[in-house]
């Protein structure tokens, strides 16, 4: 599975809207769309710790490195 896959997933698993993501962190609603139509694992790192940050979980939780949110992060 993608990176861009997992986020997506995550963030309906959340009940979270692309556009009220891109709305509050500043990454365009076009990008969601995008991975939607053609999944990557080219992902910006400053996209992904925006995303991170806004969910509260780590990084690597986000690129399914670990199914545990909290793991590697910064308390």
């Amino acid at each position: 599975m993608e990176h861009s896959e997992i986020i997506l997933q995550i963030l309906a698993e959340r009940d979270i809207t692309p556009y009220r993501l891109s709305k509050e962190t500043g990454i365009s609603e076009s990008l969601f769309g995008a991975w939607r139509k053609k999944p990557t694992s080219k992902i910006y790192s400053g996209n992904l710790v925006l995303i991170a940050d806004y969910l509260g979980c780590s990084v690597d939780y986000l690129l399914g490195r670990t199914e545990n949110p909290d793991a590697h992060q910064e308390s």
